[in-house]
């Protein structure tokens, strides 16, 4: 396994530099799934308070519209925090630049042997062991930037947008 990635100079500073970051990762996927925790208990307390207005003629269209954006701000909240379906999709090349020996979904296809040899070769070269964690904490920012905030934004967006037309509809149909 040959890298581009070196480091003249390992040390702590480095190990604190990757811990800490891959800290600060893992914290922002907590608050996330807090946030969508927080989104499914909210939108299902409104989607069950709206439906006994759907029985009141003048409160049925706001009520539908807040119900229906509730129900896509749920549906945004737990996908968001659904884990990654792990199919039997063809295994990651190991002499991909995007291969990630510290990320499961890449090494779960290896037998232990080769997992165990992959480990040692990057063990034994302080800048593969250094380009490994890098890539691990890659991973995790752009899995965080390109899904769980992503969905969660969108259900953050679903949830106001409902409020606001329910709002404006309840207050076109009702005053008027």
């Amino acid at each position: 396994m040959e890298s581009n990635f070196k480091i003249s100079q390992p040390g702590a500073y480095l190990d604190q530099l990757i811990r800490q970051t891959r800290n600060h990762h893992v914290q922002l996927s907590l608050m996330a799934d807090r946030k969508a925790n927080m989104l499914l208990t909210m939108s299902s307390i409104v989607t069950t308070l709206a439906i006994p207005a759907l029985l009141k003629p003048e409160l049925k269209i706001a009520a539908m519209i807040l119900i229906v954006c509730s129900i896509f701000t749920i549906v945004f909240a737990a996908y968001s925090t659904m884990p990654s379906p792990l199919t039997d999709k063809l295994p990651i090349d190991r002499s991909s630049p995007l291969f990630n020996i510290l990320f499961f979904g890449h090494f779960r296809h290896l037998e232990y042997d080769e997992y165990l040899s992959e480990m040692e070769t990057i063990m034994n070269d302080p800048s593969l062991t250094y380009e490994a964690q890098v890539k691990e904490v890659y991973s995790l920012g752009m899995f965080l930037a390109n899904r769980k905030f992503k969905l969660l934004r969108f259900a953050y967006l679903t949830f106001i947008i409902g409020l606001v037309i329910s709002g404006i509809t309840l207050l076109i149909f009702h005053f008027m």
